[in-house]
């Protein structure tokens, strides 16, 4: 295995959407939200083993999360990079970089966020390992970007040209466009056009290319974490991480670097992805009944009842009659009843319930 991959594993995130599931002390990323024995986290990090060091994968999450990260992770803690506080991806990622280059700054590096479902996961290590390759002999900023399979209105868009990035790989195209999250008629002329594909959030770069970037369209982001040279891994790392975030901008890499550079490239794939932000979205990655409902839980019966998720705790009884469309989810004593359409509604209801009743139900 190429001891220059690297690998950052964005795991700081709340996952308000995925609540009452999800909470603040217990976000998405560490909960096995598919039944399948694994946590997101455990998940991600055992598919990035695939082409990765395990030793050469970091994970940068909120320092209230250190401990879950290491209780189900098998990494040292030195690979644990801690933010005190939430300032988005770039920050974040000009963390991680600054720490990798004191370890190897030949490294070429993926980034992923922690909370994805990769159902096709050997096309998956068959993606990234064309990318680390193409990433390794180019000085690109390279992405994933995924067919889309229906005018998804959740995700961001990117729309490529015909300019091949390389003449082996087909699949690679310059970058035109960033499109964040369109409306549903926009979204459909995405479709229909064929040279638009979602964006999955997952990169690919050399490290040289990366802080390059960072110091030509984030320079104020990339000076802070530069002055931390020399106390990385070291006992001053800590502090002056604190120190940095307590003046650093909150701002994503998309907006911050990715829109603006010329050298983007991306790698067009169909590996069975989703992003899993939403009830919505976990109820396409789901098997459904003759009815089109997803169900988790022993003890759920359905009358005239269609098209809904619901996640329910193994020794509840429930009972559900006259329901099409809908989000029916119980965790510790809260439930949610939603429509499925209204979903990017739940954001709100939780900041109500933590005004109305308390940070002790989020």
């Amino acid at each position: 295995m190429n001891q220059n991959n690297f690998c950052i594993i964005m795991a700081g995130g709340v996952g308000a959407r995925f609540w009452p599931m999800s909470r603040q002390n217990h976000p998405k990323q560490f909960i096995d939200i598919l039944g399948t024995g694994e946590t997101l986290i455990q998940s991600t990090f055992r598919r990035f083993t695939k082409v990765c060091p395990p030793e050469n994968i970091y994970i940068v999450t909120n320092e209230i999360y250190k401990t879950q990260v290491l209780e189900q992770l098998p990494i040292a803690e030195e690979q644990v990079l801690c933010e005190p506080s939430r300032r988005n991806t770039a920050p974040c990622i000009a963390y991680a970089n600054y720490r990798i280059m004191q370890k190897n700054p030949d490294a070429n590096i993926v980034v992923a966020p922690s909370d994805h479902i990769i159902l096709k996961e050997d096309v998956f290590t068959e993606v990234i390992t064309s990318a680390l390759k193409a990433s390794e002999n180019n000085d690109w900023l390279l992405t994933l970007g995924i067919r889309p399979s229906r005018p998804d209105t959740g995700y961001g868009y990117i729309q490529y040209d015909d300019t091949l990035g390389d003449e082996s790989d087909a699949r690679i195209r310059k970058v035109k466009t960033f499109t964040e999250k369109p409306q549903l008629e926009m979204a459909k002329q995405f479709l229909a056009s064929g040279d638009f594909l979602w964006n999955s959030g997952i990169f690919i770069w050399r490290l040289k290319t990366i802080l390059s970037a960072f110091n030509s369209h984030l320079p104020d982001v990339d000076k802070l974490f530069r002055a931390g040279i020399g106390k990385y891994a070291t006992p001053e790392e800590d502090a002056f991480i604190k120190q940095t975030y307590s003046i650093c901008k909150s701002i994503s890499i998309d907006y911050g670097v990715m829109e603006k550079a010329e050298n983007v490239y991306v790698l067009a794939s169909d590996f069975g992805w989703s992003d899993l932000g939403t009830w919505g979205s976990l109820y396409e990655t789901r098997n459904k009944d003759d009815k089109g409902n997803a169900v988790v839980g022993q003890h759920v019966m359905l009358y005239d009842s269609s098209n809904c998720v619901v996640n329910m705790p193994k020794d509840k009884l429930v009972v559900l009659q006259g329901l099409d469309d809908y989000i029916v989810v119980e965790d510790a004593g809260i439930l949610l009843i939603c429509k499925k359409t209204d979903e990017q509604q739940i954001r709100q209801f939780v900041n109500d319930v933590m005004i109305e009743k308390g940070e002790k139900y989020i």
